[in-house]
């Protein structure tokens, strides 16, 4: 049975409100909803009443109901399997977030919630067992290539991982088709990184197995994307806020940073956002993007100012200049001031501004990114958002090999003990776990 705390948070998610509009849907007080959405270690725990959940199932099954012949921005919840539902010219692949609506990348959370225990080191699966995934990474990369492959592991497979071309038949003159079906025989999953836009879906085009997108050059990078998603609904339940109508603010360089384009599309299904794009002339977020977000109620804004563009942020997002796309242009207007540190966050945002980043960061202290003098403020999410990459890649691997409905009931009590939290600064926030 699902735990307590991911039952009412994916209610609250499904339902579209936050705690105190949900405390009163349900006739109970905002600080015993509180106590139940607290970790089991809490010292303020409390289990929930039954009477309780039976009545949040029955608002839950009236919701669904009340959305299959009206026009909402949900869609009716489908029978079919979410792989089916996401998956690319009918194969469990993950290319691009074009392959999510609102709905299924909402269904994808819930799944990474259930994987929770097991990505805290709580509990221990194995339905992946005897699995095989080839990382191929014809591109330098730590946090992705590495997190994938914890996330498979953790769920009972194993890994065969690989960096760069010199390792590749491709360097011999091996086509991408040759080598994806190839290295197909021998897996049962594929992470593709490569620094050229496209080139992961020439990978997938020559095989049936699961095939992820690692990133592709400056295209797309879909898992940074759910993963950010992921971290914003869950910082946003914590601070009591929904992502409609939510304010965000996008830093850097947003040419060529895919983690951005990827983003941005995804948070394009959410109603109402005010999105606040921040860049030198020179990185601007590119017109095909723009143009895709326009619309649907959102409010679009481009700006060279960085302190004047961050006042009113809900979530304030940095990214590095992807000095690797670059050929023969320079970069202009991208000076030192453009550094997110804590004097100007001070300055421009308030309490509940949440500062994230996709990492890795330049922390020098005249670089132009995301300043480590903000490692101790609480507002910066970029190790809870780094962490919240193995179960949403959890999820995504469960998902497209089908095993998505056993993991609930695979999961034992892992035989080690783990640090509550990972870093000795991981902020805490009033015992609501984030």
């Amino acid at each position: 049975m699902i735990d307590q705390q991911t039952f009412l948070r994916d209610a609250m998610r499904r339902l579209n409100l936050i705690r105190e509009n949900f405390s009163e849907r349900i006739g109970v007080h905002k600080r015993a909803l509180d106590t139940w959405l607290l970790p089991e270690t809490s010292g303020e725990y409390r289990a929930m009443p039954d009477i309780v959940s039976k009545f949040v199932n029955e608002i839950l099954v009236k919701d669904a109901e009340s959305h299959v012949n009206t026009q909402t921005v949900y869609s009716a919840r489908s029978a079919a399997p979410l792989s089916t539902r996401i998956g690319h010219q009918g194969k469990p692949q993950l290319l691009s977030v074009d392959q999510f609506s609102r709905e299924s990348v909402e269904d994808l959370m819930r799944i990474a919630d259930v994987m929770q225990p097991i990505a805290r080191r709580q509990k221990v699966s194995r339905i992946l067992e005897g699995a095989v995934l080839a990382n191929l990474f014809f591109e330098a990369s730590t946090r992705t290539r590495i997190s994938f492959g914890a996330a498979f592991c953790r769920l009972g497979g194993s890994v065969c991982d690989t960096t760069g071309f010199t390792f590749s038949s491709m360097t011999k003159g091996e086509s991408v088709y040759d080598t994806s079906r190839v290295i197909s025989g021998y897996v049962d999953a594929l992470v593709v990184r490569h620094p050229e836009q496209g080139a992961v879906d020439e990978f997938a085009r020559a095989t049936n197995i699961p095939v992820i997108n690692g990133g592709d050059g400056p295209g797309e990078h879909p898992s940074q994307a759910i993963l950010d998603l992921y971290t914003i609904q869950r910082e946003f339940s914590r601070l009591g806020k929904l992502i409609d109508g939510a304010h965000i603010v996008m830093v850097g360089d947003l040419k060529y940073g895919r983690t951005v384009h990827s983003l941005i599309k995804l948070l394009a299904l959410y109603r109402r956002l005010k999105f606040t794009l921040i860049a030198p002339p020179t990185l601007e977020m590119p017109p095909y993007i723009l143009e895709r977000i326009s619309g649907d109620g959102h409010v679009v804004e481009q700006s060279t100012s960085l302190a004047g563009g961050l006042k009113g942020a809900d979530i304030v997002y940095a990214t590095r200049i992807q000095k690797e796309r670059f050929a023969d242009e320079a970069i202009e207007g991208y000076a030192p001031e453009f550094q997110i540190n804590q004097a100007l966050i001070d300055a421009n945002c308030d309490a509940g501004t949440i500062v994230m980043h996709p990492l890795p960061r330049d922390g020098r202290p005249a670089a132009n990114d995301l300043s480590t003098d903000l490692n101790y403020d609480p507002r910066l999410a970029i190790f809870r958002q780094t962490d919240n990459g193995i179960p949403v890649r959890m999820a995504i691997f469960a998902t497209l090999l089908g095993v998505e409905n056993q993991v609930q009931h695979s999961m034992r009590d892992a035989g080690w003990r783990s640090p509550s939290h990972v870093g000795p600064d991981d902020a805490m926030f009033d015992g609501l776990d984030g």
